[in-house]
């Protein structure tokens, strides 16, 4: 039985690893690390699909090192003292150990002195953040690295690379790929290089030559391989970033019907992770001090969603919507801190009041580092009239409260009681 296209294109050195370029490209510490012949056991987070095997498999073939693939939910001890004695006699092999997460305490205390004594380099996959589901005994013997979703780019490259390949990928076949085929065959899989090479390679084979001789794919029949409907046929694709933008535009202002006709379009094109970034980005962006208990439960509607998955997610995300469009709406924060910003880049950063510099360190008494700072706990009201911008931007004032509710109003009372402290110079004496 021949291999997936998707593993049979697996990369045999770094320079053909598609994307993660901040691990991988000319001088990203993964680079230096193979260039340097100083491997470590590192593990490798993120999405299914995006290039976690294709780096381990890359670093094993641009090092000449075994490389050896288990899985630590179920395989055994003793497969993992199969490779510790092939390591042990040959020297070093990389361990590519899929699903890391799942690693029992014994095959763990097994695989410690190996990790320890550098015979064995494990390079973990994961999908679940390392940093809560790891023991720190693992963690503390590995570099850990993000592994972020491919862009449309990406998986475009790898496409076209796949297309031409004679000898692993489908280069010996008469393909004619239509470029709106294409462009939702790099969109439909949402980052996941896997199922978008998986998918092509389905419709390739199952799709008989028409009269020319020429395997046809058209948008249609790639839309039946890898089951996600295009938002549109248009050929530049540009309604998929109309339906986002209208998305959004509409729960900013206030359209429920509207905002529900988006999120079911983009329901439809099985957009769920576009859906679920685009919704918290709205909940702070939009809503954000108008309504922050809103913001904090369009995350919790966001996780239930991606945990419940299609088509049962359409149920916490149509809550979530129409609570964002009918919630009070402030984008002052946002505003202010691009205020903020605005200010640094043009007039550089300015330096820091010697009171508020950090005094923890011998020799910061003669630089007269943190002396004249006031605590304000030791004031009534937790405040006390001292400078804390940079003498250049002491003035400013970025933020502008608004008059969206509740939350905001009362906000605004202590920002405005703040300032007239600070004008009238009235802070208390002491406490005590």
């Amino acid at each position: 039985m021949q291999q997936p296209l998707a593993y049979r294109m697996r990369p045999r050195h770094l320079d053909e690893v598609v994307g993660q370029q901040q691990l991988v490209g000319e001088g990203k510490i993964i680079r230096r690390m193979v260039e340097a012949k100083m491997l470590s056991s590192m593990i490798l987070y993120g999405p299914p699909g995006t290039g976690k095997t294709s780096i381990a498999s890359a670093i094993a073939g641009s090092t000449q090192y075994a490389f050896r693939t288990l899985n630590a939910a179920t395989d055994t001890k003793k497969d993992l003292q199969i490779v510790a004695e092939e390591a042990r006699m040959s020297g070093t092999v990389i361990l590519l150990l899929d699903e890391v997460h799942r690693l029992d305490k014994t095959k763990q205390d097994f695989l410690l002195p190996h990790l320890e004594n550098g015979r064995i380099i494990m390079i973990g996959a994961t999908t679940e953040n390392p940093y809560i589901t790891i023991n720190p005994a693992i963690r503390s013997r590995t570099q850990i690295f993000e592994v972020k979703p491919l862009q449309e780019t990406d998986i475009k490259v790898a496409i076209e690379q796949a297309l031409k390949d004679k000898e692993r990928g489908l280069g010996d076949y008469p393909v004619v790929l239509d470029d709106n085929a294409l462009l939702h065959l790099t969109r439909a899989t949402n980052g996941d290089l896997r199922s978008a090479l998986n998918g092509l390679e389905l419709a390739v084979k199952s799709t008989p030559k028409n009269e020319k001789e020429e395997i046809h794919l058209t948008l249609e029949i790639i839309e039946e391989c890898v089951q996600r409907k295009a938002l549109t046929h248009d050929k530049d694709g540009d309604a998929h970033y109309d339906v986002i933008s209208a998305f959004q535009k509409s729960i900013r202002g206030s359209d429920v019907n509207a905002a529900l006709h988006y999120l079911g379009r983009l329901l439809e094109a099985g957009d769920l992770p576009i859906i679920c970034r685009r919704l918290m980005v709205i909940g702070y962006e939009d809503i954000g001090l108008g309504n922050p208990a809103a913001a904090a439960r369009t995350v919790e509607a966001v996780l239930a969603a991606e945990r419940l998955g299609l088509p049962e997610a359409k149920m916490p995300l149509s809550a979530a919507v129409v609570d964002l469009c009918l919630s009070p709406k402030s984008n002052s924060a946002n505003h202010a801190l691009n205020a903020a910003v605005e200010d640094i880049r043009k007039y550089n950063a300015g330096e820091i009041p010697d009171h508020l510099r950090d005094s923890h360190y011998k020799g910061a008494k003669d630089l007269e580092r943190g002396i004249g700072y006031q605590y304000p706990h030791d004031f009534d009201n937790a405040w006390v009239n001292q400078q804390y911008l940079p003498d250049k931007f002491k003035n400013a004032q970025y933020y502008q409260p608004k008059d969206t509710g509740k939350y905001e109003q009362a906000l605004a009372q202590q920002y405005y009681r703040i300032q007239e402290w600070k004008k009238n110079n009235s802070a208390k004496k002491p406490k005590g």
